[in-house]
């Protein structure tokens, strides 16, 4: 029987030799500390707007004084919350990858954890999929009030996006293969 620390010692030396696997970690880390970031800033927005939006309309109007309608403040906390909520599930999506990653670096991949991981980071980026439709439809409403108070011209980019589809299928099909991979692994060692 090969003696523990001398593997989780290999183990350990083998996360740390595998450049891929060290930028993964770092590259995920950084991401969800960048998406923190972003879902604080957005998440005080919220409550700045709800709370000054007279002022909001009043500096807006004392800028220029041609602009007849107001800001629109509940499709902009729309867009803001909507935004929270991608953010958060984008949040989640890198902590699992992140969470794969370090069973790599373990190797031992192929455990039911990591089916669970991949059939939930599927489910993520469809749910963010679908979130950008109505996501879109408050940013137009937003980028409309904006061109029609002069304001720099803005505009939304939207349309159905075949990459993040793509993801969805490739996630749930690798989910799949590690569920199969996990099984596989469970009856090989229940047959030593």
């Amino acid at each position: 029987m090969p003696d523990s620390r001398a593997e989780r010692g290999k183990t350990m030396q083998t996360q740390f030799n595998d450049p891929l696997l060290l930028a993964g970690k770092v590259l995920t880390f950084l991401m969800q500390g960048a998406l923190a970031l972003g879902g604080a800033l957005v998440a005080i927005m919220i409550p700045v707007v709800i709370f000054f939006q007279d002022e909001i309309n009043s500096e807006i109007t004392a800028e220029q004084a041609d602009i007849v309608t107001k800001l629109p403040i509940m499709p902009l906390i729309g867009l803001f919350a909507l935004i929270l909520v991608a953010v958060a599930l984008a949040f989640l999506f890198f902590g699992k990858l992140r969470a794969i990653i370090g069973t790599v670096g373990e190797r031992d991949p192929f455990v039911p954890e990591n089916a669970d991981r991949l059939s939930f980071m599927a489910w993520t980026m469809l749910s963010i999929q679908v979130l950008m439709i109505p996501l879109a439809g408050l940013a137009l409403i937003v980028a409309t009030w904006a061109d029609a108070a002069g304001h720099e011209k803005v505009t939304v980019d939207a349309g159905l996006n075949l990459t993040g589809l793509l993801l969805v299928v490739v996630l749930f099909i690798l989910a799949r293969v590690f569920k199969h991979g996990a099984a596989m692994r469970e009856d090989l060692e229940g047959t030593v």
